[in-house]
Formats: structure tokens, C-alpha cells, sequence
């Protein structure tokens, strides 16, 4: 059995600490939360990747390794995330759980202090970061906003968010983009690096069998030269409720073989914060969400209509995205089908494997996350960048309890905002 506790180590530094002897490694997280900014976004997300290269103790990425080598052979990577209107920017690390150490040796300190040091002792060259590791970094993060092109599925799904909330902070990609990735300097990003460490939420995680006492310990010891600021800026999300007054259509071609659907729902104001929220999440999942829904069974299967057709729920924004792949010649058709099958279950018009299927997949899911170190930090982080703090076994609860009739009065709120169809270059 886990125990779940949540403290504030200093103002605007939070711990996350799951209490558990189910795993035989440690799973250590520092995330920074911040608004999500098309000015920022390139250069937080370069940050984390910087910082990897080096430190003042550990000047590159063979010294970090040799490290991380004597902690059992413990692994760090930088993530950037996206969570609502909130980029979180940091490290994942996992570590051998002192429980098993040799001879009562103990990982937790060590490790922590390494991510500590990561984060607040980087490598540099005339008080800023290298200039070698900055322009590596810069180029890689380049390459990978270009890449997401490559992944047509992904790439229709981040047209649509850009379209759809063009004037919303949402609009703008976890990756930052090329144009403002391209500008930066060593001088501009550790300006931005201390700004950031300035102002952001700090969201610490700890995953493992040490008393959360001695993780507040050992995390304050490693993170004491953090700028204290009473004024950290706390992650937020605006939530526009009613559509446009006509969908909007966006048309792109390319050179590609199979065209991409993707419509925008507004949900009515409808999220997690809301009472309404699991019934809203529950309705996604009928309606696209599993390999029982509704787009799955009859749009994609029976008719043949999509090459996939899904639906995702982004619970803080208040968005439902149908995401497909269809013929160009169907497009169409495959709207209207798509359509008709919302409107199904706006009427209720749900069978019972349909909704119990739904339901377990989506229970399971929640229980399924007790099992996994790095999906309990992922979900722990989505619920500290929406200020919630209920946990999985929660969630499958309130899943339980969700009826037929609160999943059509949730699926009646979905308004189609916009539609964004990517098309060959012929059609």
C-alpha cells in the first residue's frame, strides 16, 4: 500500500511523495512549471537540454555518466511536457531503491544531490552556458521541431491546436518553434535560465521506499541554492466555453498519400475542475477513445470510412480532438459520419458493452498507473500543473459511479470550433 503526501519545502517548491515498497528503483523528478509562452517556449525547452551536457563538478556528458555509474547505474533525462497552458521543463531520474542497496548504502542523497547539481551547478564559460553545448543543443532541438512534420498523424493534431487556439496560449507547441529556437545565445539563454528558476513553480516528485521526512531532507540539502521568491507564478489555464458562431476550415496540402482529418471541440466549459468532469471523460472514451468506441466500431470498421479515427480529451483546456485518416474523395462523408456519431451519444444512444467497455478501459487504465513509477509521475504532473489532488484509485471511483444519461448530458456540451483537413497537393 503507497501513501500519497504533498509539501511545501520553501514558496513555490512543492514535493510529491509516494511512500511505497512495491518498486526496487527510486523515481526522483524536478520539474519547472511555466505559463506557455511562444517568446519562452524554445528557450525553456533548450534549457534542461543544456544542462545535461554538464556541470561545474561533472563538466560533460562522460564525467555525468561515470556518476550516475557509481549510483548503481541511475539514468536522468530532461523532459518538456505541455500540461494545459503550462510548460514543464526538468528531469526524470531513476535510482536503485535503497532498499536494496549493498550493505545499507545509501542512493537517495547522492541522487538527489546529482540532480541538484544538474539543475542548479551548470557548466559554464564566462558566467553563461557554453557556448559548444548551446549551439549542439540549439541544433538538435531545431531538427526536432522540423521532425514533427515527419509524423503526419501528430503533425494534423498540432495544426489543428495552433489553428483552433491561434489567440490561446495553448496554440503554441511544448518545442517552442525554429524562428525564435534560432535567435537564441549562450548570454540569452542563461538570462532566461535564471529568470526561470526565478519565477516557475518547482514541482519536486519522489517515487520509492524512503519516509518522505528524509526525502524533504535530502531534496532541500540538494536544491538550498534555488532563488527563493515568494512570488512564484502559479500554472494557469484559460478556458474559453462556446465555440465560434460557424466552424472554422483550415485546408493544407502536401505531398502526402492519405489526408488527415482533424475536428476541434470546445466542451461547454467542461473540465477537470468540474464535478462533471469524469463523465466528460468517460463520453470521449465512448465516443473515440478505445477500440470499442463508437468512431472505432462503425466509422472505421463497419464503414470503412478512416484508415483510424480517435478521440482525446485535453482536460484542462475543455477540448475534445477526432483525429483520422481518410481518402482524399471521403472527406465529406467522413465529417458527416464523425458528426452523426457524436450526435448518438448526445442522445444517449449508448449500449451497454459500448459504455462498460469504455468504463473498464479507462478504470484499468487508472489502477494500471499504480503499477508504473514513470506513468505515476506523469499523472502527478498533470495534477500539480491543474492545482488538483486526488489520485488514480480516486478517478476509477468516480468513473465507477458515472451514468449513461451524465455521459450524453456531457457529450451535448461538445461544440465544433474547427476542422483542418490536410490534403494532397492534386486534390
Amino acid at each position: 500500500m503507497s501513501q500519497v503526501t504533498r509539501r511545501e519545502l520553501s514558496p513555490g517548491v512543492w514535493l510529491r511523495a509516494v511512500h511505497t515498497d512495491k518498486f526496487k528503483s527510486s523515481y526522483l523528478s524536478v520539474t519547472l512549471l511555466a505559463p506557455l509562452d511562444r517568446e519562452t517556449a524554445g528557450a525553456n525547452a533548450l534549457i534542461p537540454e543544456v544542462l545535461r551536457r554538464g556541470t561545474a563538478v561533472h563538466p560533460d556528458m562522460e564525467a555525468l555518466s561515470a556518476a550516475l555509474d557509481e549510483l548503481y547505474g541511475g539514468a536522468v533525462e530532461p523532459v518538456v511536457r505541455k500540461r494545459g497552458e503550462t510548460q514543464c521543463v526538468g528531469f526524470v531520474a531513476s535510482f536503485l531503491d535503497d532498499a536494496y542497496a549493498m550493505e545499507g548504502e545509501k542512493i537517495l542523497e547522492p541522487a538527489a544531490a546529482l540532480l541538484g547539481e544538474l539543475l542548479l551547478a551548470p557548466y559554464t564559460e564566462d558566467g553563461v552556458f557554453s557556448s559548444d553545448y548551446t549551439a549542439g543543443e540549439k541544433a538538435n532541438l531545431i531538427d526536432r521541431i522540423r521532425a514533427q512534420i515527419n509524423d503526419k498523424r501528430t503533425y494534423a493534431t498540432q495544426r489543428l491546436a495552433q489553428e483552433m487556439c491561434r489567440f490561446e496560449r495553448f496554440g503554441v507547441d511544448r518545442l517552442g518553434d525554429e524562428e525564435t529556437v534560432s535567435v537564441l545565445t549562450p548570454e540569452l539563454l542563461w538570462a532566461r535560465y535564471q529568470e526561470l528558476l526565478r519565477t516557475a513553480q518547482v514541482e519536486l516528485y519522489y517515487c520509492g521506499s524512503a519516509h518522505p521526512d528524509r526525502v524533504a531532507g535530502a531534496l532541500k540539502e540538494a536544491l538550498s541554492r534555488l532563488p527563493v521568491n515568494e512570488d512564484r507564478i502559479d500554472p494557469d489555464c484559460e478556458v474559453r466555453v462556446t465555440a465560434g458562431p460557424e466552424p472554422v476550415l483550415v485546408e493544407e496540402a502536401m505531398d502526402v498519400t492519405q489526408g488527415k482529418l482533424v475536428l476541434g471541440f470546445r466542451t461547454g466549459g467542461l473540465t477537470c475542475w468540474e464535478e462533471g468532469f469524469p463523465a466528460l471523460y468517460l463520453a470521449a472514451a465512448v465516443y473515440g477513445g478505445t477500440t470499442l468506441s463508437k468512431l472505432f466500431m462503425n466509422v472505421r470498421e463497419k464503414l470503412s470510412l478512416c484508415y483510424y479515427a480517435s478521440a482525446t480529451l485535453e482536460k484542462m483546456k475543455g477540448l475534445v480532438l477526432v483525429s483520422s485518416g481518410i481518402e482524399f474523395g471521403r472527406y465529406q462523408t467522413a465529417k458527416d459520419e464523425i458528426l452523426a456519431q457524436l450526435e448518438a451519444v448526445k442522445r444517449g444512444e449508448i449500449e451497454d458493452w459500448e459504455l462498460e467497455g469504455a468504463r473498464r478501459t479507462l478504470v484499468g487504465a487508472c489502477m494500471a498507473t499504480l503499477d508504473d513509477q514513470g506513468r505515476q509521475e506523469e499523472f502527478w504532473m498533470g495534477q500539480a500543473a491543474a492545482g488538483l489532488d486526488y489520485g488514480p484509485e480516486v478517478l476509477a471511483a468516480r468513473l465507477e459511479a458515472v451514468t449513461r444519461e451524465q455521459v450524453a448530458e456531457a457529450a451535448r456540451r461538445l461544440e465544433l470550433d474547427t476542422v483542418y483537413f490536410l490534403k494532397g497537393k492534386e486534390v
